[in-house]
């Protein structure tokens, strides 16, 4: 483990692009995520279809792919995109479909009369979706979509095969400087069992917030 710590440089560079990857995609894949369940649960008929192929494309097809086609495949369109960018892009997108299912499913799980009570207030149904039904929701969500964020922070690691320096492949450069396998590889096991530890707590320190407020 001696050669780890020499190069602890080049690893925690890795960790904070594998930090910075899973931060950016969920945060836009929430309101991706946001955007479609809503949809398929208010939008019209071709709303609702074209929200179901969405999620039924990215969900049936390997993040792998779908990265290579962000980065590479847009190139035959004119479209050029970094290795950041794309991997940003092509991961929100990924993590997008199923925060989806998760927040439908916590919409879902809010009884109806609530609702009910807030139309009879006088609120609209877009008042009474965003101050009473998704404020309850968030607390249901919160579960499944810390298990989705814990996911993409691994997946993040898929993303080396366009080149991006996250944690993986700093350890892959180490290793043909090196050549040497099993300390780099423990190494970045280990930083990724921390910061999905440390995410977990977190997660669970705002789950149990809403259990309080809700």
């Amino acid at each position: 483990m001696e050669l780890v710590f020499e190069n602890w440089e080049l690893l925690f560079q890795g960790a904070y692009y594998t930090l910075y990857i899973a931060v950016i995609s969920m945060f836009f894949g929430l309101f991706i995520g946001i955007a479609v369940a809503l949809a398929r649960l208010k939008g019209n008929r071709p709303v609702r279809w074209a929200a179901r192929v969405y999620v039924s494309v990215i969900r049936g097809t390997p993040a792998l792919v779908q990265i290579v086609i962000v980065y590479y495949g847009l190139v035959d369109y004119g479209i050029t995109l970094g290795p950041l960018t794309a991997a940003c892009i092509a991961l929100s997108v990924n993590i997008g479909a199923y925060l989806s299912e998760a927040i439908r499913g916590a919409i879902l799980s809010i009884p109806k009369g609530q609702t009910e009570a807030a139309l009879a207030t006088g609120m609209t149904s877009w008042q009474a979706m965003r101050r009473i039904v998704l404020p309850q929701a968030a607390r249901v969500a919160i579960p499944p979509m810390g298990n989705t964020f814990i996911g993409m922070l691994k997946e993040t690691s898929l993303v080396s095969f366009i080149a991006v320096p996250e944690l993986l492949r700093s350890a892959q450069l180490l290793i043909a400087r090196y050549y040497v396998n099993m300390p780099f590889y423990i190494g970045i096991a280990i930083m990724y069992w921390v910061m999905s530890t440390v995410f977990s707590a977190i997660l669970e320190a705002v789950e149990k917030r809403l259990s309080k407020a809700y």
